[in-house]
C-alpha cells in the first residue's frame, strides 16, 4: 500500500468549507458569477448533493448541506459574518453585475483601494459574505504606507 500523503494533491492546506441549505444552488452561483468549476459531487440519501468540492483559479473550497448535529449550520442572512471570503476576478465590476444577477445584494459597491485592488462586498444568496476583487495597479510596500497615512488622516 502506498503512504499517504499528509496534504492531498490539488489541496492547499487550508480551505473555506461553506455550509449552505442547497449546496447545488452555491455552485451555480459560484459557477456563474466567479467561474467556479465543480470537482467533486457527493450526494445525500434523497440523491441531492450534500457535498460539491470546487476550484475557483487556483483556490479550492467546499460547499455543503448543514449539518446541525455537529453544529456545521448555515449563515444568517443579515449581511453579518465572522468569515469572509477574498476571491480575486479578472474584472470585478463584471463579476458584481453578475452576482447580483444572481441574486446577491451588494453590502460595499466598488471601489478602488489605497494597496491597488478594485473591491466591492456581497453577500451571496446562500448568506455568505464575499469581497470580490481585481488588482488594477501593482504598488510598493512604500505606495500602500503612505496611501495608508494619507486615508487615516482623512479620517
Amino acid at each position: 500500500m502506498a503512504t499517504a500523503k499528509a496534504i492531498p494533491d490539488g489541496v492547499r492546506a487550508v480551505f473555506p468549507m461553506l455550509v449552505c441549505k442547497s449546496p447545488e444552488a452555491e455552485m451555480n452561483f459560484c459557477a456563474a458569477a466567479f467561474g467556479a468549476v465543480e470537482q467533486v459531487r457527493r450526494p445525500g440519501p434523497d440523491g441531492s448533493p450534500i457535498h460539491i468540492a470546487l476550484r475557483i483559479n487556483q483556490a479550492f473550497l467546499v460547499v455543503q448541506s448543514e449539518f446541525p448535529e455537529v453544529a456545521s449550520r448555515i449563515p444568517t442572512s443579515d449581511g453579518s459574518s465572522p468569515v469572509v471570503i477574498f476571491v480575486y476576478v479578472a474584472d470585478v465590476d463584471h463579476a458584481l453585475e453578475r452576482a447580483v444577477a444572481l441574486g446577491a445584494q451588494i453590502l460595499v459597491p466598488a471601489q478602488d483601494q489605497f494597496w491597488g485592488d478594485r473591491t466591492a462586498r456581497i453577500v451571496d444568496p446562500s448568506g455568505h459574505v464575499w469581497i470580490v476583487a481585481s488588482r488594477i495597479e501593482e504598488t510598493t510596500e512604500d505606495q500602500r504606507a503612505e496611501r495608508w497615512s494619507s486615508e487615516l488622516r482623512q479620517r
